[in-house]
């Protein structure tokens, strides 16, 4: 038998690539070019009133080592899009290599961007990188959530080891207003109980807020965070930064805070239809 023959077979990788463009037209935001290539698909449900909403599909159910997606959202002047995932992504363990995911948002003159994916599950033994990069231009306005689950408690699932790297660029109006790397691993479980970190949690998230107004809603948004977490607000050239973390004990009684949240700092448009189901 061949060398050819004994070799061990080559593990299918899944990789996407979608890109949305929208544009402000008679008074409401509307598409303007849609692309979609392997398992990342893009739906846009119909929405009365309100900003468009887009949610990301990624069709091969999660991620693995080797897998790859990638998403562009560009909005432009005066318009506004909610962007959410149909289900929470799921990073499963990692025979080999990591899985990857682009993320490049770009907003036009006085548009919005309430960027909302549902949570990230990290499973044990996990590899993944994320790379978030957000363009505004002058005046634009941005609401960026990301929310971890390392485990889930409720499942008797633990993230024991693994690795997660998650690297964010904002940049308003030509000036980098936030830039923040984030990794742990190989030994994720022993990191999160140090108390410097989260203390035992396993649920964490990061909401930033790139507007003018942010400092205004900065009291009620710390109340509603509460004691598990924090927040701060700069005024940084023209606009202002409003950035929170927060964590608990597991994804339900984080998301129970994220709700209220959310409708808070996403005004009129509130929640995404997804996450009310």
């Amino acid at each position: 038998m061949s060398d050819i023959c004994r070799s061990p077979p080559v593990a299918q990788r899944s990789a996407g690539t979608a890109r949305l463009s929208c544009g402000q037209s008679g008074g409401r935001t509307r598409l303007q070019r849609l692309y979609q290539e392997g398992s990342a698909k893009i739906r846009l449900p119909h929405v009365a009133d309100g900003p468009l909403e887009a949610v990301l599909i990624n069709t091969s159910g999660g991620l693995t080592g080797g897998d790859r997606l990638r998403w562009a959202v560009d909005i432009g002047p005066g318009a506004a899009t909610v962007v959410t995932t149909q289900a929470c992504e799921k990073i499963y363990r990692a025979a080999s290599g990591r899985a990857e995911t682009d993320v490049r948002l770009n907003v036009g003159t006085g548009g919005h961007l309430a960027w909302l994916p549902q949570e990230t599950i990290v499973f044990d033994r996990a590899a993944f990188s994320r790379r978030l990069d957000v363009d505004l231009a002058r005046d634009a306005r941005a609401l960026i959530l990301e929310a971890t689950l390392f485990g889930r408690r409720a499942m008797g699932e633990s993230a024991e080891f693994g690795l997660f790297r998650d690297r964010w660029r904002v940049v308003a109006n030509g000036k980098l207003v936030h830039a923040e790397d984030f990794s742990i691993g190989p030994e994720i479980a022993a990191r999160l109980r140090h108390a410097a970190v989260l203390g035992g949690a396993v649920a964490l998230a990061t909401v930033l807020v790139i507007s003018p107004d942010a400092e205004a809603r900065l009291d009620a948004v710390r109340t509603m965070i509460g004691e598990k977490g924090s927040a701060s607000f700069w005024t940084i050239g023209q606009t202002g930064k409003l950035l929170a973390r927060l964590y608990d004990t597991d994804g339900y009684s984080l998301r129970q805070r994220l709700v209220p949240l959310v409708r808070l700092l996403n005004g009129q448009a509130g929640l995404p239809k997804l996450w009310s189901l």
